[in-house]
């Protein structure tokens, strides 16, 4: 699904009349993540947002767990396998799982590190740690209280920010903002930080560092296409997010095609962006995420990976964190 107009911006009459339904959301996700969960037996890192959609989660889960590498510790992710078929837990294998086994997210992880997917995220912990995990690191789950969490890191679109500041169904919110906050320990803005002052206002109130950071193409990549027209399609949380990524890089983008986030591309989608590809005498280029759902029978793709990059210091700030926590996790 795309998110709604009515999200971004100014509240409008539709958000209004959704209200009430988002206040009873809100009220019940809220009491859900005061639950206490249970414990891992491994230090638990959880990379979640404030919103429905996507704001970065996976690029940052990666640095996230090299960091815990850097630390001498072996980290499993664990994953839901949102869009996937498999309930699990299951280890992931991308020699033999699909994006419709177990999500186009857990493939993307398992080049850099072992992932678990499964519904079950406690059952999810236990395979993980039985297999040799010293350190989980959870893509999405933050309103879900079902494991005890050492590290909660919100990932924020600085462009985005929370929307109009509701709760589902009338906004992004998974949940009341200040509910939220104090849950977290800190709050990752990836890109411009436009849209970010009710998020940064509610974090300096719980005393929450606010560390910013930006989403940077793979150099190598954005070179070989230097020079090429370029058709760029993307199936995330904001593909024009993607666009703007590669026009900034100096890459001609002649024509773009946006899809729903986790979009599974099927023969009439590989048919119209080839036809339309070949039309403009263009390349097809994409992220690393869709091409994991590309069928492998498809035309061939250009990908440009994106990674997360912090300042020296903002880094530091949470590699201590990390460092600090993962020492002290009982």
């Amino acid at each position: 699904m795309k998110a709604p107009a009515f999200w971004s911006g100014r509240r409008g009459w539709l958000a209004w009349a959704l209200g009430p339904l988002g206040w009873i959301y809100g009220f019940i996700a809220a009491r859900r993540m005061a639950r206490p969960g249970a414990a891992a037996g491994v230090p638990v890192i959880c990379v979640g947002n404030f919103t429905a959609g996507g704001a970065g989660k996976t690029p940052a889960a990666i640095l996230l767990a090299e960091m815990a590498m850097a630390l001498g510790r072996k980290p499993f992710f664990l994953s839901r396998g949102y869009g996937g078929r498999l309930a699990g837990p299951v280890l992931v294998d991308p020699a033999r799982h699909a994006a419709a086994d177990c999500g186009d997210e857990p493939l993307l992880l398992a080049r850099i590190a072992p992932v678990v997917v499964s519904r079950d995220r406690v059952a999810g912990a236990a395979e993980a740690v039985s297999r040799g995990a010293d350190v989980l690191i959870m893509d999405d789950g933050m309103q879900n209280p079902s494991l005890r969490k050492d590290v909660v890191i919100a990932v924020v679109d600085g462009d985005a920010g929370v929307g109009n500041g509701m709760c589902l169904p009338a906004g992004p919110l998974r949940a009341p903002l200040a509910d939220q906050m104090p849950h977290v320990d800190v709050v990752l803005v990836i890109g411009g930080a436009g849209a970010v002052r009710d998020v940064a206002a509610a974090a300096a109130s719980c005393g929450k560092p606010v560390l910013a950071a930006a989403l940077t193409p793979d150099a190598r990549e954005v070179e070989v296409l230097r020079g090429e027209k370029l058709l760029a399609f993307a199936g995330i949380g904001r593909p024009g997010k993607f666009f703007q990524t590669l026009r900034a890089a100096g890459l001609d983008i002649v024509m773009t095609r946006s899809f729903a986030d986790h979009h599974p591309y099927g023969a009439a989608d590989v048919g119209a962006l080839a036809s339309e590809a070949n039309g403009v005498g263009a390349l097809l280029v994409t992220t690393a995420k869709d091409a994991v759902r590309w069928p492998p029978d498809g035309p061939a793709l250009r990908v440009v990976t994106v990674r997360l990059e912090l300042a020296a210091a903002a880094a530091g700030q949470l590699r201590a964190l990390l460092s600090d926590r993962i020492r002290s996790a009982p």
